[in-house]
């Protein structure tokens, strides 16, 4: 449904599987509802102890990173989104601080969410069993794959070549890359992945998806989209504001 010349095929397959996660991961979503509690449990108290300590002020810009997190995602975001002639990369794209709004808002508090317990292992469809929020699970995360990467190449994600860098997170995603306190492969699929498929495809209102840029790319109208007769005369037809989408902000 795009105005555009058509997508290369690597790109837009890689953007058909981000727009599906995003379809059924809603935004701002209770992520974190279900596998892997065992191991994470054994860190929890001292992720609460942190949260309770004074933390150290956040980088210019940001709610909820500390300096090495901030420097973790900006890496990752800009890996996994890096500059071509469609999109400028990730960090310009807003990815990065819709992700550090979301951990920093409502949803990364854990609002609404349950956490009494008890924390068992849960079948991998539920989810991770987590007795973090998902804020605190972040953080652990980003802890731990550090620590991993450290390990492994003798320095932090971010100062990792790209291709490094891209293997890294694909063997994490792929659980190859283990961790005695944290469930790697769940905290990237269940947790940091679809909170990239929602910075791509948010409304700009929320930080991310600056200048509408993820939209203009695959032929999205924004808001018009919801109109259902649009909805029947063009689709699968290119639709005429694609090229222009409106944002929630367009219309407030």
């Amino acid at each position: 449904m795009s105005d555009e010349a058509p997508l290369p095929p690597q790109r837009r397959n890689f953007l058909r599987q981000v727009i599906t996660i995003a379809g059924t991961a809603p935004f701002s979503s209770q992520l974190i509802t279900g596998a892997g509690a065992t191991a994470v449990i054994a860190a929890s108290p001292a992720a609460l102890a942190a949260d309770a300590a004074p933390a150290p002020p956040a980088p210019v810009g940001y709610a909820c990173f500390s300096a090495d997190e901030a420097a973790f995602v900006e890496t990752m975001v800009n890996v996994m989104c890096p500059a071509d002639e469609y999109t400028p990369n990730g960090v310009d794209c807003g990815l990065a601080i819709f992700i550090d709004r979301q951990l920093s808002g409502a949803f990364g508090k854990g609002a609404g969410r349950y956490m009494q317990g008890p924390w068992q292992e849960g079948k991998p469809e539920l989810g991770p069993q987590l007795p973090l929020t998902p804020e605190a699970f972040f953080k652990l995360g980003v802890e731990a794959a550090n620590r991993q990467c450290q390990s492994q190449f003798g320095k932090t994600f971010d100062q990792l070549p790209p291709p490094d860098a891209d293997a890294f997170l694909k063997n994490i995603a792929d659980g190859k890359v283990k961790d005695d306190s944290v469930p790697l492969a769940s905290w990237f699929n269940d947790l940091i992945y679809p909170l990239f498929s929602q910075a791509c495809f948010a409304d700009p209102l929320y930080g991310g998806n600056n200048n509408k840029v993820f939209w203009k790319m695959v032929g999205y109208p924004g808001l018009p989209a919801t109109h259902t007769l649009d909805m029947v005369n063009y689709r699968g037809k290119p639709f005429p504001g694609a090229k222009d989408p409106k944002s929630i902000v367009d219309f407030s």
